[in-house]
C-alpha cells in the first residue's frame, strides 16, 4: 500500500479512536481483553481500508467494522473465561463529600446493557452516542423502520432488568 492511503489511515484512526474503545468497553470485561479486541478491530479497519468508497462518513464504516468484529470475535469463542470486576478486587479511598450516584448509575447501566444480545448492545451504543436511526440503521444494516421497532423492545427490556 502507498504511503499517502496510510498515512490517511492513520489519521482517521487517530481522529477517532475513542469508537474503538467505546465498542471494546462494550464487549470485554478486563485491560488486557480490551487491548486485545483494540488491536484485532485495528487490524479489520486496515485491512478493510483500502475498500472505503466513502459513502459514508468514516466514523459511520469504523462503527460498522468495529462493532462487526466485536460481536463475530465474541461468537466465535465457544468458551467464555468469567472475569473478577476489578472493582471487587482493588480498594478505592473515597473523600467524604465524594458522591459516587452517577457511578453507580453508570455501572448498573452497563451491567444491564451486557445482559443484552450483541446485536442490541450495539443498536443501544449507537443510540447512546446520539446517532440518529439512520445512521444506526447503516451501522448495523437493518432498515431504519427495524431500528426503531428494535431499539423500543431494548429500552422495555432495560426497564425490565433495570427495575424487576
Amino acid at each position: 500500500m502507498n504511503k499517502e492511503l496510510e498515512h490517511r489511515f492513520v489519521t482517521e484512526l487517530e481522529n477517532n479512536q475513542n469508537i474503538v474503545h467505546k465498542v471494546c468497553s462494550l464487549y470485554t470485561n478486563d485491560k488486557d481483553s480490551h487491548n486485545d479486541l483494540f488491536q484485532e478491530i485495528t487490524i479489520q479497519l486496515w485491512k478493510a481500508y483500502p475498500k472505503f468508497r466513502g459513502d459514508s462518513k468514516f466514523s459511520t464504516w469504523m462503527y460498522r467494522v468495529a462493532l462487526n468484529t466485536a460481536i463475530t470475535l465474541y461468537r466465535k469463542s465457544k468458551r467464555r473465561v468469567r472475569t473478577q470486576d476489578y472493582d471487587s478486587v482493588i480498594f478505592k479511598i473515597k473523600a467524604n463529600e465524594y458522591d459516587d450516584a452517577e457511578e453507580r448509575q453508570l455501572k448498573l447501566m452497563y451491567e444491564a446493557i451486557k445482559q443484552l444480545s450483541d446485536v442490541d448492545k450495539a443498536l443501544v451504543f449507537l443510540y447512546l452516542e446520539d446517532k440518529d436511526y439512520t445512521e444506526i440503521s447503516e451501522t448495523l444494516g437493518i432498515t431504519e423502520v427495524n431500528a426503531r421497532v428494535k431499539m423500543n423492545r431494548v429500552k422495555n427490556k432495560l426497564r425490565t432488568i433495570l427495575n424487576p
